[in-house]
């Protein structure tokens, strides 16, 4: 499956910051947006709203994680 390249950037962003805090990509997922799924579905292709994009962003800066 092709992966648009602005969610390539945002997997590789969630992969270090899951790396860095030692956490899953699933909890990332609960605790960002409270959808467990949002990684895998992401690898899969979904292509999640701006919005989207920028509260997930904007959780990963709060936790001092990686800049927008």
């Amino acid at each position: 499956m092709l992966v648009h390249p602005v969610i390539q950037s945002l997997l590789a962003d969630i992969d270090a910051f899951t790396a860095r805090e030692g956490i899953t990509p699933s909890d990332f997922g609960m605790r960002s947006i409270g959808d467990p799924n949002l990684y895998g579905d992401l690898k899969k292709g979904r292509c999640p709203r701006l919005t989207t994009i920028d509260r997930l962003r904007e959780f990963m800066r709060e936790r001092g994680g990686v800049a927008a």
